[in-house]
């Protein structure tokens, strides 16, 4: 076991995923000599050589296209766009194909395959670089979306999406890509995809985030249990589809009090449906509107104001006791 950082889980998933089982490829820009823009891919080039780890053109479309085939015809392709903002130019062969074919051949192909995409703010980077897309994902019959939290669980979580016979999106936050170390076992670890998991245990309110706003909401628990001896419950989603709506459940009927957070955009984003689900299943026992803690409807956001847009944990603490209060 080794403390790594979020790259080097990822980095030791692909490894260990493409010595089981020789089918496993990784494809995408600067994938190979480079080792890829965050350096996840890197050192797999010279391990597996370019016929299992490809340098491909600047062309989302073609790197997504490619990998349908591939799967068709049993390879397991793990694709990497540079950044979620680029996804756009091959969102038409993950929606009209990847996400489609196991329906349209009444089940007899399978599209095995991953598109790995690093996303979110923080980082002060450029427009198309940060922005936190995963709705546009979620909402798509036939996708799995897995956003990891920590290292360890992105190394279990994206093992899991290669061996699932279905596609997966796996969105990556860049702002944890180097953040903190965890300690992850020598040997195979997976976690099963649409399962959530108690990050903090607590029975005054319910926080439930994913990807780098975990973190996020466990400060602001630390928070709220040292300034008004609250004790808060902390949801880490892991896959948003499908959604993990009996945790959601169970948790929210125990604490009555709700406050999601996420960096994507409000309206129409995966909050929307985190509290349908628990209008559906916990309403009666909630004590308080749920409230959401989001990144603002409007464009990118420049990185000199990046701060103001993503959540942070003072809108998360203000939230929470504005529940509390109600």
């Amino acid at each position: 076991m080794g403390k790594l950082n979020m790259v080097k889980a990822l980095n030791f998933a692909l490894l260990q995923e493409m010595e089981r089982d020789a089918d496993v490829l990784v494809m995408g820009e600067d994938v190979g000599i480079d080792g890829g823009v965050f350096r996840v891919t890197e050192d797999l080039h010279r391990r597996f050589g370019a016929r299992r780890v490809i340098d491909c053109p600047l062309a989302e479309a073609s790197i997504v296209g490619t990998a349908v085939g591939m799967a068709l015809y049993g390879l397991k392709p793990v694709c990497e766009i540079q950044f979620s903002g680029f996804a756009f130019q091959g969102f038409h062969q993950i929606e009209n194909h990847a996400a489609r074919y196991r329906r349209r051949s009444q089940g007899r192909f399978h599209c095995q395959m991953v598109v790995r995409m690093p996303f979110g703010g923080g980082v002060r980077a450029l427009e198309h670089h940060s922005e936190s897309e995963e709705q546009f994902y979620a909402q798509i019959p036939g996708l799995k979306m897995v956003i990891p939290s920590g290292p360890r669980n992105a190394r279990a979580l994206l093992v899991s999406a290669i061996r699932d016979p279905d596609p997966v999106i796996f969105f990556e936050h860049k702002a944890l890509y180097h953040a903190h170390r965890e300690d992850v076992p020598d040997d195979v670890e997976t976690l099963p995809l649409g399962r959530a998991q108690v990050a903090r245990e607590g029975h005054d309110l319910t926080l439930v985030a994913y990807g780098a706003m975990v973190r996020v909401a466990l400060e602001a628990a630390e928070v709220l249990r040292a300034e008004d001896g609250v004790e808060t419950e902390v949801i880490d989603l892991l896959t948003i589809a499908p959604l993990d709506r009996e945790t959601l459940v169970q948790s929210v009927g125990k604490t009555g009090r709700a406050v999601i957070v996420h960096e994507a955009p409000r309206s129409f984003g995966p909050g929307a449906e985190i509290a349908a689900t628990i209008m559906g299943g916990a309403f009666l026992s909630l004590e308080a509107p749920i409230r959401r803690v989001t990144a603002y409807d409007v464009p990118f956001v420049g990185f000199a104001r990046e701060k103001v847009n993503v959540p942070d944990v003072g809108r998360v603490v203000a939230a929470a006791r504005e529940t509390l209060a109600f």
